[in-house]
């Protein structure tokens, strides 16, 4: 039974995102000491694996022109809202935002047990040649995490195709990769969304020049935990874990950010009918 979409549900559920917000703006031991080591990295770290890392930029803006290889495969995702709530038609993204919230939650929460299972394997497979495989783990590992990033736009009804979704994708994942200062300041960005401001499109796509700064604090989750990655065998384990815990931030960060949007603008929608009724 599908709970009703009350003003008061939606508030309280808001309230949970705005806590959870709120917790973001600490960070865990593990965190703290994974920024530490990036001089001995570099040090390290081989010509070719650095190669690979420097793609990354590439890889970034070519999703944001155009969404690249990593685009989310929109029947699945809209055939699982549509099991989850067959008394709405759910034929395409548009429709899907008419899903109640609690359906959309539980599809994400079956996109992220799904990918960090896969990330979990992945991470162990490439572990296995420990230094000579960490250089296929590393965009192996970021394509997986925006087609996440996608696949929970689609949940809530927005529709990765348009760039500004796009933009709104990589801003999440900075902000699931970066440090207590980024994630207030994307937080900030962010609100031309959560307000659904008529000056979006022109504003976000002018903090453009500093999606660079993805790059970078993606590589920053990399730090000691892929050094330990870098042991043949060993690697196995360490590869598991550090995917498996980075793709759960991720989808966790998407889940927060698309499921407050998507209630703010219910909550609009409740607002407007109101007015409509008293005229």
């Amino acid at each position: 039974m599908v709970i009703p979409e009350t003003r008061e549900y939606l508030l309280n559920e808001l309230s949970v995102i705005d806590n959870w917000e709120k917790d973001q703006k600490g960070l865990w031991f593990w965190d703290k000491i994974g920024r530490l080591p990036f001089k001995m990295l570099d040090k390290v770290t081989p010509s070719f694996i650095q190669k690979k890392i420097s793609h990354l930029l590439d890889e970034v803006g070519s999703f944001i022109q155009s969404g690249g290889k990593y685009l989310s495969n929109d029947k699945t995702i809209l055939n699982k809202l549509q099991i989850q709530c067959p008394d709405i038609m759910v034929t395409t993204v548009d429709s899907a935002g008419k899903v109640p919230i609690a359906c959309m939650d539980t599809v994400c929460e079956d996109i992220q047990k799904t990918n960090s299972k896969l990330a979990a394997f992945q991470g162990a497979t490439t572990g296995i040649g420990g230094l000579f495989t960490l250089a296929a783990d590393i965009p192996v590992l970021l394509g997986l995490s925006l087609k996440t990033l996608q696949d929970i736009a689609v949940c809530y009804g927005y529709d990765p195709n348009n760039r500004e979704e796009r933009i709104f994708i990589i801003k999440s994942l900075q902000f699931a990769t970066s440090d207590i200062v980024g994630k207030e300041a994307i937080l900030n960005e962010l609100a031309l969304f959560f307000n659904n401001s008529s000056n979006r499109k022109d504003e976000v796509i002018s903090q453009l020049q500093g999606w660079r700064e993805v790059v970078a604090t993606y590589r920053d989750q990399f730090g000691w935990k892929k050094l330990l990655q870098m042991v043949p065998i060993a690697g196995m384990v360490f590869g598991a874990f550090t995917n498996r815990s980075m793709i759960q931030d991720i989808a966790e960060t998407g889940h927060m950010l698309y499921k407050k949007r998507r209630i703010l603008e219910k909550l609009g929608e409740q607002a407007q009918h109101q007015e409509n009724e008293y005229n």
